[in-house]
């Protein structure tokens, strides 16, 4: 049963829900699983005449991945909606600044990781539950350009456009 807590958009520490996301400073929904971005340095290979040893391996740009939300709970169809505005093609109006919040056993935010005009790719539909009041979410995916994670000790900014 999902905590009532969760729904408002606070955490109650018994709750299985670590992680919230808000659109635009809007609290929107909360998730059991969250996946980091990937993070890839793309190399150009220079051969140098004569060097016969190695390859020198030159950084061309940073490709960083998608952002994955897992086994979300909604209280409206927000999320959906955003969605759709990608599906019908609207991109320029469905970035957005999306915050992912991560949060201790006891409730305390430990982390959050904030994307920069991101906007969701992937939705996957979960199985209908007629217990549940809330509306359910398998997996978001996100796509952005650029994040910084910030915690107790400051802010880790990271450059991409993905």
């Amino acid at each position: 049963m999902v905590q009532p807590s969760v729904i408002a958009g606070t955490l109650d520490p018994e709750a299985v829900f670590r992680f919230t996301i808000s659109i635009d400073g809007v609290y929107i929904a909360a998730f059991t699983e969250f996946q980091m971005p990937d993070l890839n340095v793309e190399t150009l290979d220079v051969t140098e005449g004569g060097q016969n040893t190695y390859v020198h391996k030159l950084p061309v740009r940073l490709n960083v991945g998608t952002a994955v939300m897992k086994q979300g709970v909604t209280p409206n169809l927000a999320l959906l909606e955003w969605y759709m505005l990608v599906v019908n093609g609207n991109i320029a109006d469905a970035m957005r600044e999306v915050s992912v919040k991560m949060y201790s056993p006891k409730g305390q935010q430990t982390l959050a990781f904030n994307f920069r005009r991101a906007y969701p790719i992937k939705w996957v539909a979960p199985t209908l539950n007629t217990e549940q009041n809330s509306i359910a979410l398998e997996e978001l995916h996100i796509v952005h350009h650029g994040f910084t994670i910030e915690d107790e000790y400051g802010v880790m900014e990271t450059s991409s456009t993905s």
